[in-house]
């Protein structure tokens, strides 16, 4: 009981933490490409599609930032107090973030992403604590599920945006506002209190000295990050811009990507149930295939007509959620005992944050010319990842006979 109590609350901390970094995505595409003149899409005169791009851009900045510390700094202090204060503190940026869509202000809505962002980034800090209380079969099953209550946090924060609008465009935010809340009442009732740490170091020598980037400096884990970082461009680049697509091609607005995200949720969902279970055979020969089926979605999406283009989208999470249910997992057995779970965790949560910084920032230059553009290149980068995920399985094998 007590370790069924623990993977629902790593879940749900996981699901409603990442619905609110996802809230924006169906709001901001009818803000700044429904032709509609607003303060947000005039700030100082730049093209409305080149304001969407950092308007996406900046929240995943402050994951990046958020992924590559909080997790060693949990090592640190423990797992408990940082996600407290860091569930308050995302309730808050949401809290400000209506206040600036309310107001119309372009600086003060990418302030208050920026910083919901950073606090967000405790991604890692949940998987940290599977990975530590759980072995074996057990803990892939549940590194599964929590990849899926991540993924679905992306997927639902649409669709609930999509389902209060009608309340009104600040009514998502405080939603977002009330689970997070949720959540820090949760994580203060069931995770246990820890015993102080007797180190000495200050918070700022840990982030400075420990961040998970410094697991770069390892050959086997700089391979690591190069094949996912150019695997989660291709999935992030149709997540940020599949909305984007959905406006230009079947001209939807709001509701309509809110429900075609909602059965893109539903087919993950179901997907994730059965992701985590046993399988014979090498976990990156398995994931490699997913991977080039996640690419051939992806390529398919952007050559394809309105209802083949909606198909790939509603479809794409099933190969995804087995990628996910397999590589976390290897990497907490094959790395989490010698660097720190939290350190190898925040190590794949920086790569998916900087993989959306790249693609954003990229997306919005692309899409100037043809939104199909960027998912391209998301789907002809997923595939590289695919293939180069053989020789890495090939010198993961040589280091265990050697």
């Amino acid at each position: 009981m007590k370790t069924s109590l623990l993977i629902f609350s790593a879940c749900l901390l996981a699901l409603l933490s990442t619905i609110g970094a996802a809230l924006p995505y169906p709001i901001l595409p009818p803000l700044f490409a429904a032709g509609a003149t607003n303060g947000l899409n005039t700030f100082l005169g730049l093209p409305p599609k080149l304001l969407f791009g950092l308007a996406l851009t900046i929240n995943p900045i402050g994951l990046l930032i958020g992924s590559a510390l909080l997790g060693p700094m949990s090592d640190r202090y423990g797992r408990r107090p940082v996600l407290l204060i860091t569930a308050v503190g995302a309730a808050i940026g949401h809290a400000v973030t209506a206040a600036a869509l309310l107001i119309e202000n372009y600086p003060l809505f990418i302030i208050a992403r920026f910083v919901t962002g950073l606090l967000e980034g405790s991604g890692s800090v949940a998987r940290a604590l599977l990975a530590d209380r759980l072995e074996g079969d057990l803990r892939r099953k549940a590194l599964s599920w929590l990849n899926g209550a991540f993924y679905m946090g992306w997927l639902a924060g649409p669709l609930l945006a999509g389902a209060t609008l009608q309340f009104g465009i600040t009514t998502p935010f405080w939603v977002a506002v009330a689970a997070l809340l949720l959540v820090a009442a949760l994580v203060a009732i069931t995770l246990p209190k820890e015993a102080p740490s007797g180190a000495t170091t200050s918070w700022w020598q840990v982030a400075r000295h420990r961040h998970a980037l410094n697991l770069l400096r390892e050959p086997d884990l700089r391979s690591l990050f190069i094949i996912t970082l150019a695997y989660t461009c291709g999935v992030t680049g149709f997540y940020e811009f599949y909305p984007l697509w959905l406006v230009e091609v079947p001209g939807y607005g709001a509701q309509g990507i809110a429900w075609t995200t909602a059965a893109m949720c539903a087919v993950m969902t179901a997907t994730t149930i059965v992701a985590g279970r046993p399988f014979q055979g090498e976990p990156l020969l398995r994931a490699r295939r997913y991977a080039f089926a996640v690419a051939a979605i992806v390529a398919a999406l952007a050559a394809s007509n309105a209802a083949i283009g909606i198909l790939c989208i509603v479809l794409f999470g099933i190969p995804h959620s087995f990628y996910n249910a397999i590589v976390p997992n290897y990497c907490a057995e094959r790395f989490g005992g010698a660097h720190g779970q939290g350190a190898v965790m925040g190590l794949i949560s920086t790569t998916f944050c900087l993989a959306n910084i790249i693609m954003a920032l990229v997306g919005a230059v692309l899409t100037l010319v043809d939104t199909r553009l960027i998912l391209l290149l998301g789907a002809a980068l997923t595939a590289w990842s695919a293939w180069r995920m053989l020789s890495w399985h090939h010198s993961m094998q040589a280091e265990v006979t050697a």
